[in-house]
C-alpha cells in the first residue's frame, strides 16, 4: 500500500459517523482510480449455515438499512445518468464492487463511471483490491455508527456524534492494538498517535495540545521506539494492516 495514503485514511476514519465520510472515502478512492460516483450500503442476508459464494447471498427488501452516495464534481454526466445498480453486478464493466459479510449483513462498496465505453481495467480492479481490507471495515464502522445497534453503544449516550464519534473510534481501535501488542504509551504519546493517524500536522497537533513542535515530534520518537516502527508512515503502516500483518516488538523496545 502507498504511504501518499494513509494521511487520506486517517482522515477518513476520524470522519466516521459523520455526513463527511462519503465524501471523504469517494477522494481517498479518486486517489487510486478515476470514478464518477461511489456507492455504499449496508444489507441483510439471510443465515446459512455453510460458507457461501457471493452470488448465493440472498438479500431481503427492508428500508431500515443504510445507502448513500457521492458524485464526483467534474463527472462528466449529471448524477442522474449513473447508473447506480440496486444489486452489485459484475457484468457492467464500468462498475466495480467491494463486498464484505459479517454478522448477517452485506457491506458493499461500489464505484461507477458514467461513460460505459471507459471500462474499469484488470489493473484498476487491483488497485481497488488492494486497498479493499482497509475500505470494508470503514464503511461497516460508519454505518454502525449511524445505527448503532449493540447494548455497549446504546450506553454511552455521552459520546458525541460526527467527528468525535470518528476520534473515539479511532482512539478505541488504537488502543485494541497496544493490548494485542502488549504495549503501554503515555497519554501524551497516544495522543501525538492518534492526532497523526487522524491526518493531523505536527504544528497542527502543537497548537491543538499547547506544545512545541519540536516537543511533539519527541513524543512520537519515543511512541516509535516502543511500538517498533521508524516515524508517521510505519505508524499508519503499523495501525491498518491487517492483524496478522503487524509483527510484534522486541521486547527491548517495547518497553
Amino acid at each position: 500500500m502507498n504511504s501518499h495514503l494513509f494521511p487520506h485514511i486517517g482522515k477518513v476514519i476520524a470522519s466516521t459517523g459523520s455526513r463527511h465520510f462519503p465524501r471523504m472515502l469517494h477522494d481517498l478512492i479518486l486517489t487510486q482510480l478515476a470514478v464518477d460516483a461511489t456507492h455504499i450500503r449496508q444489507m441483510r442476508v439471510d443465515p446459512v449455515g455453510l460458507t457461501s459464494s457471493r452470488s448465493e447471498l440472498k438479500t431481503t427488501k427492508e428500508p431500515g438499512l443504510m445507502a448513500e452516495t457521492v458524485f464526483s464534481e467534474h463527472s462528466a454526466a449529471p448524477a442522474s445518468d449513473l447508473p447506480i445498480a440496486a444489486e452489485p453486478t459484475t457484468a457492467d464493466t464500468s462498475q466495480l464492487h467491494l463486498t464484505r459479510r459479517k454478522d448477517g449483513y452485506r457491506y458493499v462498496i461500489s464505484v461507477y463511471r458514467s461513460d460505459q465505453s471507459q471500462r474499469f481495467s484488470a489493473h484498476e480492479r487491483s488497485l481497488l483490491q488492494d486497498i479493499s481490507p482497509v475500505l470494508m471495515p470503514m464503511v461497516e464502522n460508519h454505518i454502525n455508527a449511524l445505527q448503532p445497534a449493540s447494548i455497549e453503544t446504546e450506553s454511552h449516550p455521552e459520546i458525541a456524534p460526527g467527528t468525535q464519534q470518528g476520534l473515539e473510534t479511532l482512539r478505541q481501535r488504537f488502543s485494541e492494538r497496544l493490548q494485542q501488542l502488549q504495549l503501554s504509551l503515555s497519554n501524551r504519546e497516544t495522543e501525538v498517535c492518534i492526532g497523526l493517524l487522524a491526518g493531523r500536522t505536527a504544528p497542527e497537533l502543537a497548537e491543538q495540545l499547547q506544545l512545541k513542535v519540536n516537543t511533539v515530534e519527541s513524543y512520537l520518537k519515543r511512541a516509535a521506539i516502543k511500538l517498533g516502527i521508524s516515524g508517521r508512515h510505519s505508524l499508519m503502516r503499523w495501525m491498518y494492516l491487517p492483524e496478522d500483518s503487524v509483527a510484534m516488538p522486541g521486547s527491548s523496545s517495547a518497553a
